[in-house]
């Protein structure tokens, strides 16, 4: 067992998440997996406390293709099931 403790800051945790350096790499990761998609896929840029994105494309696609899991898979993203 290790006998140190790692302690997350999470004021400075909250702060990368918040700045313009983070939001351009979620939007970069979202440019990249509709572009992996084409024409039906449709990124969402918004504002929760933090900036977010989204990729949506419609549900037959998912449904039909695993659109969006293929698509996050091969721009490098771990796609595992919502527990």
């Amino acid at each position: 067992m290790a006998d140190f403790e790692i302690k997350l800051n999470q004021k400075n945790i909250g702060k990368l998440l918040k700045s313009a350096q983070f939001a351009a790499a979620v939007n970069r990761a979202a440019d990249a997996i509709a572009a992996e998609i084409g024409e039906d896929a449709k990124v969402y840029r918004y504002t929760t406390d933090r900036k977010a994105a989204a990729v949506g494309v419609p549900g037959e696609l998912q449904a039909r293709d695993g659109a969006l899991t293929r698509a996050a898979a091969k721009v490098g993203l771990e796609v595992r099931a919502k527990k």
